[in-house]
């Protein structure tokens, strides 16, 4: 298996700490799936946007509220760096505005609350990536199918069968079975 790296952005390092331990301890689980998980932290946005370029990640967690840039737009342009990314966003202020911008502005999937509740927030990040490599595989099926959809309208189709009745009176399909591949 695989490790799923994560993305940790706060500017209280306490709280970057902690969620690492939390998730380097706690089993991530979603069903009968289990998550390995590789975490990295960040207490400035400016600096993961830098490692954000140069490493994929599987999932960020940024908190709202952080100087000089929030956790919607760190969000939104991690989006647009990484939009296979899962996004999710923690926030210890309950505000409804904040979290229809998380929603629509950044594509986000989930908004969390701090204090958080350690099951509840390592379920949703299981949630999340389990989301994430669903779409994922939605995608590569549908270019398959695309590219097995389009294979098929240049095939040539298969001659009709042709019925007859034989001299006892049965039905004689010829071209019945016939592949031309």
């Amino acid at each position: 298996m695989t490790a799923s790296r994560i993305m940790i952005v706060d500017d209280e390092v306490g709280i970057v700490n902690s969620l690492r331990r939390l998730l380097l301890s706690v089993p991530c689980s979603y069903g009968c799936l289990s998550y390995k998980l590789e975490v990295e932290t960040f207490t400035m946005p400016a600096a993961a946007l830098e490692r954000a370029r140069e490493q994929a990640f599987d999932l960020f967690l940024a908190d709202y509220r952080m100087p000089g840039m929030n956790g919607v737009e760190f969000l939104a342009r991690i989006r647009e760096m990484q939009p296979d990314a899962a996004r999710l966003i923690i926030s210890g202020f309950a505000d409804l505005n904040a979290f229809a911008d998380a929603v629509n502005g950044a594509d986000i999937y989930r908004f969390l609350s701090k204090p958080w509740n350690d099951y509840v927030l390592v379920s949703a990040i299981a949630q999340a990536l389990n989301y994430r490599e669903l779409m994922l595989e939605n995608r590569q099926l549908a270019a398959k199918a695309s590219v097995d959809g389009a294979a098929m309208s240049q095939r040539q189709p298969a001659p009709a069968a042709k019925v007859r009745w034989g001299p006892d009176g049965s039905a004689i399909v010829d071209g019945a079975g016939d592949d031309p591949d």
